[in-house]
């Protein structure tokens, strides 16, 4: 997966020598992230020093994540086995909906470390409705995840947001299956995203799989151009991702969120969907603070509300969207996570109530 960032530093897309307007595309991304930490050095060193340790541990903590996510990317395109993921999301579209949602449901990869795979299933030919039911469903929950809210809030509150998760991915991609019947959204990838920028209308023609791809110089080139070239992709999103939480876990007191969030009604679960948008917390600490608030009266389907929306939308994986696919997508993206938030909000309140 490539992006116009990741072109080698001595050259420009077209071979010329590279003018500033050139390195700034190329490097806009690392400039922005060091800008923000020299800033902070200036007017707040002690912070400074905070982001970029905060930034450090959680690229360490997501790091096997994106590592095997990365690995089998590179592996699919090496061996040429990407065919036939794809071909395995062929079929009745309501099917790999369904499939895709209950992968995402389950899978343990982290709203990031899902993003190298995303952009192969969408190079591959998968179509976007599929890809989209797996995108929606793999932030919310994972195996790891249900344990965890099991332990900290009860096995109803877990099994009511793994049924959310897959609820999300499978209105998701029904939404995206009726765009995607006029043609719209036939090109999901940013151009020099994965193929080139485009996918999800059609599986690819089939090439020889070459499972033991090591044995052929070629294919490992391939292996390694995709790997460093994924890296450095998701190296530099995620870097001033994880800077621009730490600014908001330091700036945003969690009693502004309390206050947000406590009250009993609707408008709690409203305001839960709207403040999880842009939620500083990822999802594992962010259980403490929704129980905390739960145990203080805040309505179990506002936690609901504010859980999913922060899982899908939280910094680290909407950058990752926006840098992955197409605004259209990204908008797209961002609406369903919203409704889906907030009907899942307050169906589980309602559910409580009864």
């Amino acid at each position: 997966m490539t992006d116009t960032a990741s072109s080698p530093a001595g050259s420009s897309p077209s071979g010329r020598r590279p003018t500033l307007r050139h390195l700034w595309q190329d490097q806009r991304v690392w400039i922005a992230s060091v800008l923000i930490l020299a800033a902070l050095a200036v007017f707040d060193p002690g912070q400074a020093g905070a982001s970029a340790q905060f930034a450090g541990r959680a690229l360490l903590t997501t790091a096997p994540f994106l590592i095997l996510s990365i690995a089998i990317a590179a592996w699919a395109g090496a061996t040429g086995a990407d065919n036939l993921i794809a071909r395995a999301f062929t079929g009745a579209p309501i099917l790999m909906i369904g499939l895709g949602a209950m992968a995402g449901g389950v899978s343990p990869f982290c709203s990031c470390g899902v993003i190298p795979l995303i952009a192969a299933l969408l190079a591959m030919g998968v179509p976007l409705s599929a890809v989209m039911a797996f995108w929606l469903a793999s932030p919310i929950m994972d195996p790891s995840m249900f344990v965890l809210t099991m332990g900290v809030l009860d096995l109803e509150f877990a099994v009511a947001k793994t049924i959310a998760a897959i609820g999300l991915g499978v209105f998701g991609g029904l939404v995206v299956q009726a765009l995607s019947r006029g043609g719209a959204l036939a090109n999901p990838l940013r151009d020099g995203i994965g193929n080139g920028g485009c996918g999800g209308a059609r599986v690819r023609a089939p090439k020889p799989v070459v499972w033991r791809f090591w044995q052929e110089r070629e294919r490992r080139a391939t292996f390694g151009k995709m790997a460093l070239s994924t890296t450095l992709f998701l190296a530099k999103w995620l870097t001033l991702a994880f800077i621009l939480e730490s600014l908001m876990l330091a700036w945003i007191p969690a009693e502004t969120v309390t206050a947000a969030l406590g009250g009993e009604g609707i408008m709690p679960i409203v305001t839960a969907t709207l403040v999880g948008v842009p939620a500083y917390l990822n999802g594992y600490a962010a259980l403490p603070l929704v129980g905390g608030l739960i145990e203080q009266g805040m309505a179990p389907g506002a936690g609901m509300a504010f859980l999913v929306a922060g899982g899908v939308t939280s910094v680290p994986a909407a950058m990752a969207v926006w840098a992955l696919a197409k605004p259209q997508v990204f908008a797209l993206y961002i609406g369903l996570s919203l409704t889906g938030a907030f009907a899942a909000g307050l169906l589980f309140q309602l559910w409580t109530v009864a």
